[in-house]
């Protein structure tokens, strides 16, 4: 079908819900390429990002945000402000939630968007990893009537994803075409590539450090058509975190380097010098110039 305002199914779709209940996995399964970073630590997700799904008479664009938590640092409120303003002016709304726990602060997500008036959808994420038996009952604890669809799915095995699609088109408005057929993210070069550095990072390191990981993109430059040069820094809060990061004889941080590089390739197409530091900024996440640097404030 040849694509026009008259013919095409497009809107803006947001996602919420509680950290680590898989939006970004989500979203990537939709869009059918990696545009967010996913991780088993909670909040990997910081800020907003588009994913835009193209599928024949159809673009869904995905508001993919931080899981929605009581912040305990500045950049904890900037994420939890990223996720509500996601719902202004969309024209759909999911909520995930976890099929292995769904607890208080769900039901609270839930109970946010209970008066938006676009349709509302509940996910629930995960059921590959529990049964019908455990699940049915916490569904009936739920209040679910506030949803217009209730949709079970798994994002790491694909389960029902092209159901969840379908039920989005149709609750969706025709419209324009938002972005071109071969955009896929609403994300810089720059921002994309400091995340795929930082999600080498999130997956192996210690539990207790993650969230006070941040990287700084110092320069990509492009050497030659088949070579690029980045250089980033690595920031962490305290002087033990940064011997971890990088490791007995520099081990870690070059196999973080090296995991990290593998996945710039295939973003840039060329082969990749990539430098990395780790630096010691205590506090980083409360301090307002140091937000700003990693792109965690903005401009006001």
């Amino acid at each position: 079908m040849e694509k026009n305002e008259n013919k095409l199914k497009s809107g803006f779709v947001a996602i919420l819900g509680r950290p680590n209940v898989g939006k970004s996995s989500i979203m990537n399964r939709m869009v059918g390429e990696k545009v967010a970073i996913v991780s088993d630590k909670a909040q990997t997700t910081r800020q907003k990002a588009l994913g835009i799904c193209h599928r024949g008479d159809t673009q869904i664009v995905f508001v993919d945000t931080p899981g929605i938590h009581k912040p305990r640092t500045r950049l904890g409120e900037f994420m939890v402000r990223e996720a509500e303003d996601a719902k202004d002016g969309v024209d759909a709304i999911m909520v995930v939630v976890d099929a292995g726990f769904i607890g208080k602060g769900d039901i609270e997500i839930m109970n946010r968007v209970k008066d938006e008036k676009c349709p509302r959808f509940l996910v629930i994420n995960k059921t590959d990893a529990v049964t019908p038996e455990k699940l049915m009952p916490r569904l009936k604890e739920l209040d679910v009537s506030m949803f217009d669809q209730v949709v079970s799915v798994s994002a790491l095995k694909g389960t029902n994803i092209d159901l969840l699609f379908k039920l989005l088109r149709d609750a969706l408005p025709y419209g324009p075409e938002y972005f071109p057929d071969d955009m896929i993210t609403d994300q810089p070069e720059r921002v994309l590539i400091s995340e795929i550095i930082r999600e080498k990072t999130l997956r192996n390191l210690k539990e207790e450090i993650p969230h006070g990981v941040g990287v700084e993109m110092l320069g990509i430059e492009k050497q030659s058509d088949t070579l690029t040069e980045i250089n980033a820094t690595i920031y962490c809060e305290k002087a033990s975190h940064k011997s971890v990061i990088i490791g007995k004889q520099g081990a870690m941080l070059r196999k973080i380097g090296s995991e990290a590089r593998y996945d710039i390739e295939k973003l840039l197409n060329t082969k990749v010098m990539l430098r990395l530091w780790v630096k010691v900024r205590e506090d980083w996440r409360n301090r307002k110039e140091d937000l700003r640097t990693l792109g965690y404030i903005r401009e006001e």
